[in-house]
């Protein structure tokens, strides 16, 4: 769960910046009376990490600017006169003002910092994404229609000027709806780069299940069918029964992978099957 320390390094990480350390984030400022380090420092960071050290180099960052809970953290909040939604308490409209305005600031930092990484002359990709909206979406939330849409949200794969696949965008019938175990594979598309078997095969299994993501969309508990979202291209949802029969059979092999990745002896690590050619 959120061992990450433990989990970092056995992902192969060989730092891992946080606020207490032992490897201490530099950049900590705060926005307002928010309690959490602002996203332009993050990106400070990752732009300090950028451009120190060796030129290869794989950064993952998780922002914490707009995680709950939103107590009214923001001077001059415009969104509090913005929002005329009808029907919401006090709290919750409290709780998504001050969530938009966190996302209004984080918007303009990530356009920020994308031009900063564009003025630089070694190639970088970016994937961007969230994992779901915040819970302060209450009344939405109450009614299980509106589960799927409450766990989507926006992302981006971007390369800047001084990267070959700058300009580059996927096609857009294949991937409007995706999920982040495809992120990895859909990166090498866009950069047109080298791909191990393993990413080859996630290819297949993105074009078999344009989406699939551990969700529960359906009524009555944790079953086989309601545990996980599985969405076609045009984002809707398939229970996995009525999958195709190729598409099933691209799953049991998915799981098969999975397990021995995770839980099982690791066969594949003596094979070329991560190896990129």
């Amino acid at each position: 769960m959120y061992s990450r320390a433990t989990n970092y390094k056995k992902f192969g990480f060989s730092h891992f910046y946080t606020l207490t350390g032992p490897d201490v984030i530099k950049y900590q400022d705060k926005i307002d009376e928010s309690p959490y380090v602002s996203d332009k420092s993050s990106y400070d960071s990752a732009l300090e990490g950028i451009k120190s050290g060796k030129t290869n180099k794989f950064i993952q960052i998780i922002t914490m600017q707009n995680h709950m809970p939103y107590d009214n953290w923001y001077f001059n909040n415009q969104f509090e006169q913005a929002n005329v939604t009808e029907n919401l308490n006090d709290y919750e409209r409290g709780q998504i003002n001050t969530y938009a305005k966190g996302v209004s600031i984080t918007d303009q930092a990530t356009i920020d910092f994308l031009n900063q990484l564009n003025a630089m002359d070694k190639p970088i990709t970016v994937i961007f994404y969230g994992d779901h909206l915040p819970s302060s979406y209450q009344t939405a939330a109450a009614d299980k229609n509106n589960t799927l849409a409450l766990h989507q949200t926006d992302y981006f794969i971007w390369s800047n000027q001084a990267s070959a696949s700058a300009g580059v965008k996927l096609d857009a019938s294949n991937t409007a709806y995706t999920s982040p175990n495809y992120f990895m594979e859909m990166a090498a598309e866009h950069m047109n780069a080298k791909v191990s078997p393993y990413l080859a095969f996630l290819t297949q299994t993105r074009t078999d299940i344009p989406a699939l993501e551990r969700l529960v969309i359906g009524a009555g508990g944790f079953d086989t069918d309601a545990s996980t979202a599985y969405l076609d291209q045009n984002g809707n949802a398939i229970k996995r029964k009525a999958l195709s029969k190729q598409a099933k059979n691209t799953l049991h092999d998915y799981k098969l992978i999975q397990y021995d990745m995770t839980a099982g002896k690791g066969y594949l690590n003596d094979t070329n099957f991560f190896t990129v050619k």
